[in-house]
């Protein structure tokens, strides 16, 4: 599995011969907007009412139960979060035998649904810049109830960016950890499981 990174929440991952694609954004924000093929695209934040064929690639936004040339997915809705104007969703994503979490725009507690289902995770992908996302405290609690292999950090700090958010440091000392910083993720399952503890890691554009 490899994982690149475009900014913010979005993520592309590629697992066996499918992409899978998180929150892409529009250039608006500052930064570079993904390109190429993707088979699945994964929204964490969607506006009311959901509408398909806005996007290439199979769309999944929202609570349920999804399965895409053999990936499991589980979307979990963070009503409290939510409003009448956009839904956020938490996701688990099984493919290679690995757990994937991605909590996109999480701004505070997880349901209690989501933390058992997220729970032991292999990697878990969440905001890392605190505010307006879950502050950096409340996140490195999070993580240790959760307890992944991997946090990938996402929404923090980069250049370009217009809105304003701290960058990683702050979690990497609520975790006490110096993280991997690397332009790439490569993850295989046998050197997950061979791993103790929980590991920071942060991308480069």
């Amino acid at each position: 599995m490899i994982i690149n990174w475009y900014g913010e929440g979005c993520f592309n991952v590629q697992t066996g011969g499918l992409t899978l694609l998180t929150d892409p954004f529009e250039p608006s924000i500052g930064l570079t907007p993904p390109r190429g093929k993707t088979e699945v695209i994964l929204k964490t934040l969607t506006s009311w009412p959901i509408t398909e064929g806005q996007i290439e690639g199979q769309l999944i936004q929202g609570a349920g139960e999804y399965e895409v040339q053999g990936i499991e997915i589980r979307g979990f809705a963070l009503l409290k979060e939510s409003s009448e104007k956009f839904l956020k969703t938490a996701y688990k994503v099984v493919a290679e035998e690995m757990t994937l979490g991605f909590l996109g725009h999480l701004s505070e507690e997880l349901p209690l649904e989501a933390i058992q289902n997220l729970k032991d995770s292999d990697l878990l992908f969440l905001p890392a810049g605190g505010k307006p996302f879950i502050d950096q405290e409340k996140a490195a609690k999070l993580i240790k109830q959760l307890n992944p292999k991997l946090v990938v950090a996402s929404f923090f700090k980069t250049p370009g960016l217009k809105r304003t958010s701290s960058d990683w440091k702050g979690l990497a000392e609520e975790m006490d950890q110096k993280p991997e910083v690397t332009d790439h993720l490569t993850v295989k399952r046998k050197e997950l499981r061979e791993q103790k503890g929980t590991k920071l890691v942060v991308l480069k554009i």
